[in-house]
Parts: C-alpha cells; structure tokens; sequence
C-alpha cells in the first residue's frame, strides 16, 4: 500500500494529487524552492520540504532525499519539470520508493519524440514523416519546427519562409536546452487547419489497457493549448473515427509496455485522417475534462494502478460534456508577454468545487493560487484551469464563459477576455474548432474587453463615485458632504483614469437637486454609492458595480465585465514620465543578446532585445522607425519589469 506521496511538481497539479490522497487517506508531502514558500501548495500538505535553487524542482537528488526525510514510501511527478525524464524515473525506482507513471523503459522510449514516431512507425500507428532541418527544401514547406524533449509550446515555431529556418531553429534549441535540458530539434510538416485529437489511456500491470476518451485541444495560440474538450466535435461527426483512434492509442501504448495513465496525441484532418504527434508518459494539464465525462478520477487510477491493482475489464461509457479553459497571466496589448506579480484577488463565484468530480451541470475550478499569490518570473503563467460540466457541448461552453465572465482577478493582466469571446462565438459552438481558429476569426477581435466601450465608459463612472465614496469615509470634516457640493450649480468634477491599452477616460459628474449628473451619459442616474460598491440606475434598471483599489489601480468588476483603470494624477510629476520611443522590459527575466548597436538605423518592429523570462524568449521590437539612441543593457544583464532596455529615436520631437 502506498502511505504517503510526495508531489514533485508544484501549483495547481500538486494541490490536484493532494485533494485525491486526502479522499484516499493517503499522506502528503510538499517540495517547494524560495519563490514557492507562500504558496498554496505548500500550505496545504502533511509535510514540506525546501529545496535549493529556483531550479530545485528539477533535481532529482534533491527531490529523493526529500522523500525519505518526510517519510514518503511514493513520488507521483505531476507534469511538465521531471514527470517524463527517465532518469528520475530510474532514480525513483533505485532509491526503493514507488513511481507514480509508466515504466522506465516507456519513459524513455517516448522521451524522444524522434525516437517515438520511429517505434510508431514501426507497430502500425500513422505518422508524420520526420524532417531533417538541414535538408528541409522550399517544396516541404510550411513546417513546424519542435523540441525532441518537450511540449507545451516551448521549442516550437512554425517557419513559412526557408531563409528564415535557421534562426527559427537556432532560437528553439535555445528554447529547449532551457526549458528541457536537451537542445535536440526536429522539424515535421506542418498542418494550417488541422485538429489537435488526444487520447487518454490508462493501463495495468496485468494486460488492461484502456483508451478511456478523447479530447479535443485545437484553440491554441503559440501552440499552447488554451481551450481544451471532451468529446471531440471532430470525432463526433466523422463517422467511426473514434474507434480508429482508440485503436491507434492503445497500440501505442502496447507497443511499449505501457501502464498508468498517458496521453496518445494526434493531428488530424476534417475528414478524420490522424496522424502521431507524440506520447505524454503522464498526466495532462487537461484531464479535468475526461474526468468529468467518464466519473472516473485519474489520480486515484494512478495511484491503485502503481499499488498494482488491477483495472476493470473496460472502462465507463462517457456521457454530456465538459470544457477546459486555461487562464493566463498575460498581457494582450503587449504581444501576450507573460505577466508575474502578486494576484491581490481572485474568486470565481460559480465555482461548485475544487479538484473534485461534478455528478451534475456545474463549475469545477483547479487553481494554485488564492489572493496574495505571486506569478513568478521564474515558473509557468498559469493561474487556474475553470471547468464545466452539462449534457450538452452548448450549455458547457455557456456555462463556461458565463463563470469566466463573473470571475475576480485583481492584481495581473490575463486572457480571460479572449476565453470568454472564443466560447460565445458562432463558429466555436458550430464546432469549427480547428488549430487556425485565431488566424480565421482574428485574435484581436477574440481578445476585445467582453463588455466593450459602454462597459469601460460605466465602469470609469463607477471608479470616479466610489474613489469620491471613498475619500468622505476617510476624511475628517464634512463627511457628509458629497464631494464637490455647492450651495449653486457648479462645474462638473472631472476624474481621469487610463485603462489597460493606454487609452484615458474621464467622469465629469456632479450633483444638483435633481440627483447625478453625468456628462454625457444622460440615461445614467445613481442608486448609492459606498467606497467598495455603485448601482447605478441605467435605463431605469439597476446595475452594481463592484470596485476595488490596490494603490492606483482600480477594478470594477460587474455582470457587463471588468474593467482595471488606473487613477491619474491631477498634477503629473515630470520626472515620472518614459521617453517617447522606450523599449520597457514586460517583465524580469535575463538578456540573450541585443539586435543593434546605438547610432544604427532601425525599423518598426525590428527585433532589438531578446530576453529570456519563464522559460521562453521574449523579443523586444522597436516601435517606431528610427535611430537607436540608447542601449542600457548587454547579453547576460538581469532586468527588472519596466527598466527601460533601450529608446528608439524618431525625430519627430525636433519637428
């Protein structure tokens, strides 16, 4: 029997693996590193363990010793850091403690995905032929350029133009040794409109092999999937294209011994023909979904499965449907740059349960942070998976976005936005879910703020009454009095606030014996207003507005959307003002190189920095045409968010 399990892994799956060992009885055991000490996570286990370095979660002496000190008899890897290195697997196993995966020799036979498609190849399972990125020719393009050793988007680029395969290849081997560890690059030919179709497997020790259902993960953007479902709207209209694909994935899985759980990954056509991408030898980011289509929990699975209790004969049927979205701290406005800083708030009042399975229509939330929790620069953006289950795909997707939608998230920039437009939009709930999705139907159109201008231009009212609510309940005479009262009409009170794009709006308002006068908002009349809280009446309908402040930064938070605004000084400190043409870093991370040298002549969108941060490269581009006329940093330089990396003169300021 398994006694106690220590998590090698952090975050939202670590606190996934606890919520299943506590329904078990099982003891817990947390690993965390200097950035991690606060975090939930941690918090939560029967013991804890530091580890040193940021790297620590990648050291498997570190990670071994911690075990037998905490008294834990299992190691369960979670996924991505070492959840599919055999050599830890190994080590595990040699250390006498119980691995929680696959055998040593599948780990390692699908660690390669070069290797992988090779011994696929070989027991019958369709493949997409290998490609040398020395000898790929103009005719095999577009291709896509991969980390033999990794996934999640990392080490990927998809290359159109063969002047520009060496530098792609060059930037994901860079992507790769650091993400991974292992340099190793191939390329493959590339689909535009295919569908990312996985299959969940769990096996035994004693010849079971279940294809338990598929997924569907084609809304990705920078191939990171973002929106993920169970079933498949493929599948589900390609006749007997299921039963091909279960085939396909567990020959996959019986080709290489396999037992636990794991993911058969495949890119398929519309008509239905699929084609091996790869082997995930763990759990997946997305095994909510089939979850809460099958009952089953795939933890626990795990866990009797690696105790050597044998599965059933078959697996349950799967009913109704259930859809993943991904929430991300990352900044639209600037090229999706992963975002770190502290979460003051975040809430997702639909939310029936946390890591648990849903018997009805409801909301699941699996999350690793709670308010205070700080995105590190120095591990992956992700604040939480949001989770819906119903009968149908229809009322899953409205559920979904409806829950996002009403979700608080103070304190970082995210995709929320964008989660919400892809879910209500026409051709998602079509099923047209393809991986060109964001190229068809525009990502600046999907990433517009759900409750549009009027929601901004409410919200930017609502802001202005309660900072005024706000500042009575603080002062110390007339507190009573509403802010800018006369004894005669007066002028309005103007507030400025500046939203996340930049843009400033203004409330002009004032109070006159007939009640709120907003200008230009003639259908707006105010019900009450306290510091944290306006109604205001719209219409002749009464709408709350829920507003809180962190310093400066306002969210105002209600059923149209949030808004953050920032407030605006009334009298601007000069010295606080960037320099027209600055190249700010978006967050902490470490320079690679830079692209010019001051004096040189640059264009718009020219690479000019490339820094690297959360395990990916960042390129800073120049903004407008110009002369580099400053460079405040060299290769190798640790920056701070918003140090100004270099300026770009245009010479406008001289006309």
């Amino acid at each position: 029997m398994i006694t106690r399990v220590l998590v090698a892994n952090r975050g939202e799956i670590a606190r996934r693996v606890f919520a299943t060992c506590r329904r078990l009885g099982i003891g817990t055991v947390a690993v965390y590193t200097d950035p991690d000490a606060d975090a939930p996570h941690v918090a939560e286990a029967d013991a804890r363990v530091r580890l040193e370095g940021t790297r620590g979660y990648l050291d498997p002496a570190q990670l071994i010793a911690a075990a037998h000190a905490a008294g834990a008899d299992a190691i369960h890897p979670g996924y991505g850091f070492l959840s599919e290195n055999s050599e830890f697997a190994a080590a595990v196993h040699d250390a006498g403690l119980i691995w929680i995966g696959p055998p040593v020799a599948a780990v390692e036979a699908m660690g390669s995905k070069i290797e992988a498609k090779k011994m696929m190849s070989a027991a019958g399972v369709p493949v997409l032929d290998e490609l040398n990125p020395d000898t790929v020719t103009a005719d095999m393009l577009p291709v896509l350029v991969k980390a033999s050793a990794g996934g999640g988007g990392r080490g990927m680029r998809v290359v159109r133009a063969l002047a520009d395969l060496p530098e792609q290849v060059q930037a994901a081997r860079r992507e790769a040794q650091s993400a991974f560890g292992d340099p190793t690059v191939f390329c493959e030919r590339y689909l535009d409109a295919g569908h990312h179709v996985e299959v969940q497997v769990m096996a035994d020790a004693h010849g079971t092999v279940w294809a338990v259902g598929e997924r569907e993960c084609s809304i990705q953007r920078r191939h990171q999937k973002i929106i993920e479902e169970a079933p498949s709207p493929l599948v589900e209209r390609v006749a007997g294209m299921r039963d091909k694909l279960f085939e396909a994935a567990r020959l996959a899985a019986t080709a290489i011994g396999y037992t636990g759980a794991g993911t058969v990954e495949f890119m398929a056509d519309e008509e239905g023909e699929f084609f091996f991408l790869e082997m995930n030898t763990r759990l997946q980011v997305e095994h909510p979904v089939t979850e809460l289509t099958t009952g089953l929990d795939l933890v626990e699975l795990q866990l009797l499965v690696a105790a050597g209790t044998p599965l059933d004969a078959t697996p349950p049927t799967a009913r109704g449907s259930s859809i993943e979205a991904r929430l991300y701290a990352e900044d639209p406005a600037k090229n999706w740059q992963p975002q770190a800083g502290t979460v003051h708030r975040f809430a997702v009042p639909s939310a029936a349960t946390e890591f648990d399975l849903i018997d009805r229509v409801g909301v699941r939330l699996d999350s690793g942070i709670a308010d205070g929790s700080v995105i590190s620069v120095f591990y992956d953006p992700m604040i939480a998976k949001v989770i819906t289950y119903a009968p149908t795909r229809t009322q899953a997707a409205a559920l979904l976005a409806d829950a996002l939608a009403r979700t608080r998230i103070h304190g970082v920039r995210t995709n929320r936005d964008l989660l919400v437009n892809v879910l209500r939009h026409q051709a998602f709930l079509d099923g047209a879910t393809d991986t060109a999705f964001f190229d068809t139907h525009g990502l600046v159109t999907l990433a517009a703020p759900i409750g549009g201008s009027r929601a901004t231009e409410l919200s930017t009212v609502a802001a202005a009454l309660a900072d005024a609510a706000h500042n009575r309940g603080t002062a110390t005479v007339l507190a009573a009095v509403p802010s800018g009262w006369r004894n005669l009409g007066s002028g309005y009170q103007v507030k400025r606030y500046q939203d996340t794009d930049g843009e400033i709006h203004e409330a002009q308002y004032r109070f006159t014996r007939a009640g709120l006068d907003v200008r230009g908002l003639d259908d707006v009349a105010l019900t009450s207003a306290t510091a944290d809280r306006v109604v205001l009446t719209i219409g002749g309908v009464d709408r709350p507005f829920d507003v809180a402040r962190y310093g400066d930064s306002v969210y105002v938070d209600s059923p149209s959307g949030s808004v953050h605004l920032t407030a605006q000084s009334r009298f601007p400190d000069p010295d606080d003002a960037v320099a027209t043409g600055s190249l700010l870093a978006p967050m902490p991370g470490s320079v690679l190189r830079v692209g010019a040298a001051v004096g040189s002549a640059v264009t718009a969108g020219q690479p000019l920095v490339w820094l690297e941060a959360m395990k990916m490269e960042h390129t800073i581009t120049a903004p407008v045409d110009g002369v580099l006329a400053e460079l405040n940093v060299t290769a190798g330089q640790q920056v701070e968010v918003g140090a100004v990396l270099a300026r770009v003169d245009s010479g406008e300021d001289e006309k």
